[in-house]
């Protein structure tokens, strides 16, 4: 059953994202049971677990990429468990996926206009200007856009896979483990530029092992342990929470 450390744990208003009694399978494997999130607009949801928790299959479900077996997925209000992720995306939706996942062939700069596909209308400078705009979150691309992304670095190829989600202009992202495999300095930066999305009103979901960060920039947290939530509230409070470091993310695997 899940634990609720405040009554006030779910935010205000209508859901940007809402997942209610969800259960995943992989073939007779079953990932997630009866897990229920809720995203309010403008608000940074944090999932926490460790290795094999069900952590990304909560990502991969709200974007389409992997269909509950029960459960409503409602994205805006509207029920997106059976629509294709291109059609997800389409509605606003932005990824920065786990493993950063560039076009390794293709230069910085090519990869920023793959992140523009789904804006066919927008006009070249409406483009531009957006990719300047992530440029300005990850300095360090400017000077690799000729660059071919397979040769960056795992911290230069994570900020490349954000700036690519950023110029899609989605008013909902979906991050997964955003510091996996980084250096303490770019996590640094990493983290930053979530919360400086944050301020620009963007509702973010995320999932991350390492606790201490992501309480600190998110408004509410969820603990997932394996494919369960078992508990959930405001980030403030979860932080202290000596459960969040002892029976649920197993303390230095996940520190706090």
């Amino acid at each position: 059953m899940t634990q609720s450390v405040a009554s006030t744990a779910e935010g205000a208003g209508a859901a940007a994202l809402e997942l209610t009694g969800v259960d995943v399978h992989y073939g007779s494997v079953q990932a997630l049971f009866d897990v229920s999130i809720r995203v309010a607009p403008n608000e940074l949801v944090v999932v926490l677990g460790g290795n094999a928790s069900g952590k990304s299959t909560i990502v991969r479900t709200a974007l389409g990429l992997v269909r509950p077996t029960r459960g409503t997925v409602r994205f805006r209000g509207r029920d997106v468990a059976r629509e294709r992720t291109d059609e997800i995306i389409a509605r606003g939706m932005g990824s920065v996926p786990e493993g950063r996942r560039v076009f390794a062939e293709m230069s910085v700069r090519e990869n920023l206009l793959m992140g523009t596909y789904t804006r066919r209308r927008a006009d070249r400078a409406e483009v531009e200007a957006d990719m300047e705009q992530a440029l300005g979150f990850f300095p360090r691309l400017r000077e690799r856009l000729s660059q071919t992304a397979g040769t960056l670095s795992g911290g230069e190829q994570q900020m490349l896979a954000m700036a690519r989600a950023w110029v899609r202009r989605p008013d909902f992202l979906c991050i997964d483990e955003p510091s996996m495999g980084l250096s303490p300095a770019y996590v640094d930066l990493v983290y930053t530029v979530i919360a400086q999305w944050k301020e620009r009103k963007v509702s973010i979901l995320m999932v991350e092992q390492t606790a201490s960060r992501a309480l600190a920039v998110a408004d509410r947290a969820y603990v997932l342990r394996t494919g369960r939530v078992v508990l959930e509230g405001p980030a403030a409070e979860l932080a202290r929470d000596p459960r969040v470091r002892t029976a649920y993310l197993g303390g230095a695997e996940v520190p706090v």
